[in-house]
């Protein structure tokens, strides 16, 4: 193997200007040096980085080899941080039901322990094995393996009604919504606070009426990661309205990825769809007239909206598809 020349000339020259910089620091730290008197004006007259310096220097002394003082390649050596072939299958795995970054990482946080991946570092992953860009055959699995069956996947969300939405009022009132993944069926109620209390009960409502006249039982529920819907201590979770009447009525909890309303899409539509049709630019007279209406909405809603998400079927159709299954 030939050796560079200009290389060698480099290692040289930067292991001599060590040599001196060690001298003299260590004179300074003895007291002995005939010019300065504190470190600072050691590294103020050599031009010289604190930090850089001390790291080389600690380094050098705990080894003793002068190739410690030398400047090591920058990034990690290979294979330190890569992870295991084993986990970057589970990536794999899960892209080929074509999950983005963000709701792989997700995933695999709350399914592993020692396995956690950012959403960047699940794309250097996914860049290496050619898999960073989803096919039209991966989209098309994810949205077969979402709408598999009814009850599969709950979404769930709270939204804030305009403070004048009762004429003659200014009072805060609120919607909760809870809306299956597969067929779209829905059910809302309005709620007069957001407390965690307040939030677990309209939910359990809202989920008993879709059981009594759809037949739905959840087997997961969805829901973004503010207060009322839980807590982001797993120790505290059985002491958290919502969470633990998730864990007594065997529900489990998805969380969502923060900052990404894609990943509760399903029931972010509803409420743009509910805004267009009944409350933009709308008030009403009491809050008992607001509850009829959202309850005549719902049943426009389930039975007599077809919905583009659904092929433009209406979503009561969606019962029939699925007890064909």
């Amino acid at each position: 193997m030939r050796i560079n020349t200009n290389d060698l000339t480099l290692k040289r020259n930067y292991l001599q200007t060590y040599r001196l910089l060690i001298k003299e620091y260590e004179l300074v730290k003895a007291g002995a040096h005939p010019s300065f008197k504190l470190a600072k004006h050691f590294y103020e007259a050599y031009h010289t980085d604190r930090r850089s310096f001390l790291k080389y220097y600690n380094r050098y002394k705990q080894s003793g080899s002068e190739e410690d003082l030398l400047p090591g390649r920058r990034g990690p050596k290979y294979k330190t941080r890569r992870p295991s072939l084993q986990n970057e299958q589970l990536v794999l795995e899960m892209r080929q039901l074509g999950c983005n970054k963000f709701e792989i990482a997700s995933q695999l946080k709350q399914k592993s322990d020692n396995f956690n991946p950012s959403p960047s570092g699940v794309y250097n992953i996914l860049k290496r094995y050619n898999r960073n860009r989803l096919k039209p055959a991966d989209k098309e699995v994810k949205r077969k393996i979402i709408k598999e069956r009814m009850g599969q996947l709950g979404h769930i969300d709270c939204h804030h009604l305009s403070q004048t939405i009762i004429r003659g009022q200014h009072r805060k009132l609120y919607l909760l919504c809870v809306i299956d993944d597969y067929s779209r069926l829905a059910w809302a109620e309005v709620m007069e606070d957001i407390t965690a209390l307040t939030t677990m009960f309209t939910a359990m409502r809202c989920m008993q009426m879709l059981k009594q006249k759809f037949g739905i039982q959840f087997e997961e529920i969805i829901a973004d990661n503010g207060s009322e819907f839980g807590t982001s201590t797993s120790q505290q979770k059985r002491n958290h309205p919502f969470e633990r009447m998730l864990i007594e009525t065997g529900i489990k909890r998805r969380y969502m990825q923060p900052y990404r309303p894609q990943t509760n899409g399903k029931v972010e539509r509803f409420w743009r769809t509910l805004k267009e049709d009944l409350v933009e630019e709308t008030d009403f007279e009491t809050l008992e007239e607001l509850e009829n209406e959202l309850l005549q909405y719902l049943v426009y809603y389930n039975w007599e909206r077809p919905h583009q998400g659904i092929n433009g079927k209406k979503p009561i159709e969606m019962i029939t598809l699925n007890n064909k299954k």
